[in-house]
């Protein structure tokens, strides 16, 4: 891009015009790969939005199921004490008779 000065302190811009088919050119190429990026990041911005969601669902899955663990082991020891309990009864039973 030329400057032209001219005798009043203006400035004005000559293109020639090869010159200014380059710039157009370089200005669209730009545009071209800014857009490119805006898209990309777009992209990404979903798949991280995506990814947490999911990770905050399993996350409260995992809790369900560390919960729902505890009463089974809860249910299996209570079961455990009661089998125990009918032995010992069978067995003195056993030994009264």
């Amino acid at each position: 891009m030329l400057i032209l000065n001219r005798p009043e302190d203006t400035q004005y811009f000559a293109h020639p015009p090869c010159n200014n088919l380059v710039i157009t050119m370089t200005q669209s190429n730009h545009s071209l790969e800014l857009k490119e990026l805006e898209d990309k990041l777009d992209q990404l911005i979903e798949q991280y939005a995506n990814v947490k969601n999911e990770n905050n669902s399993l996350k409260t899955k995992q809790d369900s199921l560390v919960r729902e663990k505890a009463k089974l082991l809860e249910k299996t020891t209570l079961a455990r004490t009661r089998v125990e309990a009918m032995i010992t009864r069978l067995k003195a039973m056993e030994n009264g008779s």
